[in-house]
């Protein structure tokens, strides 16, 4: 009998953990791990009310970030029951019914040779595709792909809507940690996720990581989530601007793994050149402080800097306190 485990790292979400602990506990798991980020609103009192065996809490002595979540929970997992595949997902994000029956029947038995993990096609509550968790295939490494980025843009080497809500499996490069199927194997050949970039990118780099060991990465349409993300406002602005050091920080190794030696400095500048333009999607108030933290991230990504950054948030939380007063 295959083994599955999943993990979800949670942090001041009750309501949607709540949701999402029950899909999950509604499917054929045979475990499923929480972190617990030190949430404040109640979440680790809940948790201890909860009396599924399958279910594991783990709480970390201060919160480590999505990316610190995901590597302690499948180090725990793989310690603790060596499941030969785990899904990862936010505390936001969840199983449509029947999509952890559907991998075990029908995506496991059709797996291509080599394999090292499964990306869910993830919706919002809404429907439509979500943009956040669209799987990519890296234009450096196919030289199409890249002729059509160069043409139509970064949308050239984002898969389509008819591929994600299609049938046929498709091989991707990059997925994200949102319906995340990693086998065993992959866990053996690649290690675990890089718990210091804090948080984003830890999927990015982890799928570039996988591929350029050698594993598959497909997009399985017939296994669907729903991810009822809020990080991003009608805006498309990332908020707390904090999170912006973080995106700007940890993109540094991502160019790095997409590109190679060569070409990762003229990715990074495509890079900071599109964010740099984004500034315009926040307030005259806002831009200053959102250019400090793409500033900071660059700075400190060059440096290889890891782990939370506590300077960041202090200065954004006294910089938007005294706005506010």
């Amino acid at each position: 009998m295959i083994c599955i485990a999943a993990v979800v790292v949670t942090y001041n979400r009750l309501e949607a953990l709540k949701e999402t602990l029950s899909r999950l506990l509604a499917e054929p798991l045979d475990h499923v791990i929480v972190v617990e980020n030190g949430s404040t609103d109640g979440t680790s009192d809940w948790l201890d009310g909860q009396d599924d065996p399958r279910l594991v809490v783990l709480r970390p002595e201060s919160n480590i970030g999505g990316a610190g979540g995901f590597e302690m929970g499948l180090r725990e997992a793989s310690a603790r029951f060596d499941p030969d595949w785990t899904v990862l997902m936010d505390d936001d994000a969840h199983p449509q019914p029947g999509a952890i029956t559907a991998f075990r029947g029908e995506t496991l038995p059709a797996l291509p040779e080599g394999t090292g993990a499964v990306a869910a096609a993830v919706f919002l509550p809404d429907g439509a595709v979500c943009e956040m968790n669209r799987p990519t295939r890296n234009p450096f490494w196919d030289r199409k792909v890249l002729w059509a980025t160069l043409r139509g843009g970064t949308h050239a080497f984002h898969l389509t809507d008819a591929e994600i809500q299609g049938t046929a499996p498709q091989p991707v490069d990059v997925a994200s940690f949102v319906g995340f199927f990693l086998s065993r194997a992959a866990l053996e050949r690649v290690g675990l996720p890089d718990g210091g970039m804090f948080i984003y990118g830890d999927d990015v780099s982890y799928s570039l990581r996988l591929r350029r060991a050698g594993m598959g990465l497909l997009l399985d349409p017939n296994v669907r989530f729903e991810h009822a993300c809020g990080s991003l406002g009608t805006d498309m602005a990332l908020r707390p601007i904090w999170k912006i050091y973080y995106l700007a920080r940890n993109n540094i190794e991502v160019c790095r793994l997409a590109t190679g030696p060569v070409l990762w400095p003229f990715a990074v500048g495509f890079y900071v050149l599109a964010w740099t333009r984004r500034s315009r999607r926040y307030s005259a108030a806002e831009r200053g402080l959102y250019r400090r933290m793409l500033r900071a991230g660059l700075r400190d990504g060059l440096r290889g800097r890891s782990g939370r950054n506590e300077a960041v948030h202090a200065a954004v939380s006294l910089e938007q306190s005294a706005a506010k007063g």
